[in-house]
């Protein structure tokens, strides 16, 4: 194999093992939030815990709102 070859899948291999770091970071941190919240008797409604998470988008509106 050339050189090039070898440095392409090291860069794979690499980037591969990352993500699966990045993954299971990331599920322990919404685990442990989760059990946080449980702990202290908050509700544990999803946009609640998640509000990155949004469905409705990202623009929340602050302040009085007239009606339509």
């Amino acid at each position: 194999m050339k050189i090039t070859n070898k440095i392409l899948i090291g860069i794979g291999f690499a980037t591969g093992v990352g993500l699966i770091i990045y993954l299971v970071r990331n599920r322990r941190k919404i685990n442990k939030m989760s059990q946080e919240v449980a702990e202290h008797g908050y509700e544990t409604a999803h946009d609640i815990l998640f509000p990155q998470k949004n469905k409705k988008g990202r623009k929340d509106i602050y302040g009085p709102v007239l009606p339509s």
